[in-house]
């Protein structure tokens, strides 16, 4: 799973399978709904970008023409059920380093 955060208040968070989709993602959902006069002489190039499909590209314009800073995590694991399950938590906790 591929995560992003803005710094903006309130944050947001967005959640995608991979980095390639999050990359698309952040393109679409924030810069692309960006209104134009936001982006001053930044709006030309982001709006190539966006349609060339330089995700990446856009989204480094982006943040630079709105002062918007995202922290993006493009490898976390998601836990199921099935790894981290009440009998195995319950042990885990039992042998953490807070109760040596």
């Amino acid at each position: 799973m591929a995560v992003a955060v803005t710094r903006n208040e309130p944050p947001e968070v967005l959640l995608a399978e991979d980095e390639h989709v999050l990359g698309r993602l952040i393109a679409l959902r924030l810069v692309a709904h960006t209104r134009p006069g936001a982006l001053g002489h930044q709006l030309e190039g982001i709006g190539a970008a966006l349609l060339d499909e330089r995700w990446a590209d856009a989204v480094t314009h982006w943040m630079e023409a709105t002062g918007t800073v995202i922290d993006a995590y493009p490898d976390e694991e998601v836990w199921t059920e099935e790894q981290l399950d009440q009998d195995r938590a319950s042990f885990e906790v039992r042998v953490a380093p807070i109760f040596k």
